[in-house]
């Protein structure tokens, strides 16, 4: 037995202002459209209840949910947005006018200068096993829509490696953290909300199963939303408007400098992931990070 007891004045004050809503429906129905989506919910309350467990991997059911979201959006209202701030933004719609995809290859990126943009990149796709091209990898670009769609999959990891913010527990809110951030303070409210649309589900799915299940890992989640946004809001303009096609001989120090990405810091957070992901092998021992 919990001494944990909501009482009656716990809820009088948090529940007087609920009203009954009458329908003559016969299923759930919300003013939410996303509360109205059945899977979704299942889904949420999967993902953020959940543990991390090793027959379900941490990125488990993410393009699932942001199929559904993407299914969910008013797309009139959101090309709309896109116009109003392409007329707004020089730099928008630049970045949406050239079209440039950052689909680079490790042959074209053969004879980069050490500590360059482009060594960094053919690096990672050389010796980590992972691909740039990692989300709407079958989208044809024909529109400003689908260029965003298939620029910003393919940019992540550039990111990870511009600002610092390695590819582990840490670095990962830490970049997510940062664009929202650095969104939120360039575009149109509407538009930066559906930029960030997924990064929101990331965010809130994962401060909940830390919180849940994963003391040491909530730790350094606070630690990396702090350093994120501190950094993201420094930023020139989002990272996702660089055409990062014209920095590929650029060392990462002067893009930095470039583009306000600051304070950077090499190595942050580097063995978090076995604080939270129960398939590593060595999940649970507990790491510096975590305490500092």
């Amino acid at each position: 037995m919990t001494e944990a007891k909501i009482g009656d004045a716990d809820r009088a004050y948090f529940n007087g202002a609920i009203r009954q809503v009458a329908t003559e429906s016969s299923v759930l129905v919300s003013s939410s459209r996303y509360l109205n989506h059945g899977g979704l919910r299942e889904l949420i309350a999967q993902e953020m209840l959940r543990r991390n467990g090793a027959d379900l991997p941490n990125t488990a059911y993410i393009p699932e949910v942001a199929q559904i979201f993407h299914d969910l959006e008013d797309m009139p209202r959101i090309m709309e947005l896109f116009e109003m701030e392409k007329a707004r933004l020089p730099e928008f719609r630049k970045w949406l006018e050239g079209r440039s995809l950052a689909n680079f290859t490790i042959a074209e990126l053969e004879g980069c200068a050490s500590g360059t943009l482009g060594e960094a990149i053919r690096e990672f796709m050389v010796n980590s096993g992972y691909q740039l091209d990692l989300f709407f990898q079958e989208v044809q670009v024909v529109n400003d829509f689908t260029y965003y769609l298939r620029q910003t999959a393919l940019t992540h990891d550039i990111e990870h490696m511009v600002t610092g913010f390695g590819p582990n527990h840490g670095g990962e809110l830490a970049l997510l953290s940062a664009n929202m951030h650095a969104k939120a303070r360039y575009f149109h409210p509407e538009l930066a909300a559906f930029f960030s649309r997924i990064a929101f589900y990331l965010k809130a799915k994962t401060v909940m199963k830390d919180g849940l299940h994963y003391p040491e890992a909530m730790v350094v989640h606070l630690e990396a939303e702090f350093r994120g946004a501190q950094q993201g809001r420094n930023w020139k303009f989002p990272l996702m408007l660089v055409d990062w096609r014209a920095y590929t001989d650029w060392p990462i120090s002067a893009i930095r400098e470039e583009f306000g990405i600051a304070p950077a810091e090499e190595g942050l957070w580097l063995e978090t992931n076995r604080l939270c992901n129960e398939d590593d092998p060595n999940y649970g021992v507990p790491v510096t990070e975590a305490a500092e």
